[in-house]
């Protein structure tokens, strides 16, 4: 779901609409404008129930995004950085750079996302009383109440204990208290969270066959959470399988570094023959890690700009490129080695710069484990320059990470 409209920020999350987030509000639009308004309401003009359905809608859009927002708060204050969030058909998806480090966060950022919905039902529904009491037309009491059975309903269904919903991460992080493997609680989590799906697209074909098409989106639902469930077990066996092996284990060290405010033409002038990797870490004026950038990128700046242009100008920031501990698990840096750092991953201490995982790092590791499809699609897995070798005067041929 990376082909989404970003929208802007919200608490300091980047929020993105996939295109089929339209499915959400021409189905609550329709059906609650075009069937159910009408049917329980009778009498008022046609655009009353379009704007009944429409603002019914939007306002479910915002409470999927409300309840995506609480999870991605809650990671940030465990320290678990956060990517984004993509609304889209089925809901809303707040992608995590990283794992919980504990089964007390690893709950906390599970259970928050339901409670913020149970929270907006009790909203809604006081709302629909209020107005109700205040003699509102009887449409925006409906629109509110059914909002509030709505909210209801998405916390009641997230928290069934199993992955990739809400309640089978609250499984996985009762399971991994209780037994003090994170890996193996995911393991069972994912077999729930596959049972579950299958329920769903038997429930779905049943409903379809005997009553009504409404039971496809039953079975919709239920391929989507087996094929996440799938993953996640097949990530956490990954785990089990590196158990003891950390980023500090693989990672590369000494990093090839360049200071920010150097320009690309210095660099290619004075340093590049000094760098044998294609990626680079970009140091402040504090020695510290700002960015990463590739040697392709800073070809593509054009030569009759590269004398202003800053490195740093060029460079992914900091906050977009993935940085792990030199304690992290390697099953859990493994997922962050997509096209967000070109498949890199930064390893720091402190906020200093210890090394830098690549693709040909891990390869190895995987290899000796038989777990050669282990990296992420997203991941930059060629050790060879992207493009054909630049001119000689500044391009030093060497081993490429």
């Amino acid at each position: 779901m990376r082909d989404s409209v970003p929208v802007g920020r919200f608490a300091g999350v980047r929020v993105g609409l996939h295109w089929s987030v339209l499915g959400i509000v021409v189905l609550v639009a329709a059906g609650l404008g075009g069937y159910v308004l009408p049917a329980d309401f009778p009498g008022r003009a046609p655009v009353a129930y379009a704007v009944g359905g429409i603002t019914a809608a939007l306002l479910l859009v915002s409470s999927v995004l409300v309840h995506e927002l609480a999870h991605a708060v809650v990671a940030r204050r465990n320290d678990v950085a956060v990517e984004g969030i993509t609304l889209w058909l089925l809901g809303g998806v707040a992608r995590l750079r990283g794992e919980a480090r504990t089964a007390g966060a690893d709950f906390r950022i599970a259970v928050v996302g339901p409670a913020a919905s149970l929270a907006l039902a009790l909203v809604f529904g006081a709302g629909a009383a209020a107005t109700a009491q205040l003699g509102a037309d009887e449409l925006v009491p409906a629109v509110l109440g059914y909002l509030a059975v709505l909210n209801a309903v998405l916390a009641v269904f997230n928290l069934v204990p199993a992955a990739p919903l809400d309640g089978g991460r609250v499984l996985r992080a009762a399971l991994w208290a209780w037994r003090g493997d994170r890996f193996r609680a995911a393991v069972w989590s994912a077999w729930a969270g596959r049972g579950f799906g299958f329920l769903l697209i038997v429930a779905g074909i049943a409903e379809a066959l005997a009553r009504s098409t409404a039971g496809l989106w039953w079975v919709l639902l239920g391929l989507f959470v087996v094929n996440l469930a799938s993953a996640e077990e097949r990530q956490a066996r990954t785990g089990a399988a590196l158990a003891g092996i950390t980023a500090g284990d693989v990672m590369s060290s000494p990093v090839d570094t360049a200071p920010a405010e150097q320009t690309v033409e210095q660099f290619f002038r004075d340093a590049a023959v000094s760098h044998r990797h294609s990626t680079l870490a970009v140091l402040d004026g504090h020695g510290r890690p700002s960015g990463l950038v590739a040697l392709h990128d800073l070809r593509q700046v054009p030569v009759q700009a590269r004398l202003g242009t800053t490195l740093h100008q060029v460079a992914r920031p900091l906050a977009d490129v993935p940085v792990v501990e030199p304690g992290e698990p390697l099953a859990l840096v493994l997922p962050q080695m997509s096209e967000a750092g070109r498949g890199r991953v930064l390893v720091c201490a402190g906020g200093e710069l210890r090394g830098i995982i690549s693709p040909s790092d891990v390869a190895p590791v995987l290899a000796d484990h038989r777990l050669s499809t282990a990296l992420p699609a997203g991941a930059d897995l060629s050790w060879e320059p992207d493009t054909r070798p630049p001119p000689p005067d500044w391009w030093f041929p060497g081993q490429q990470r």
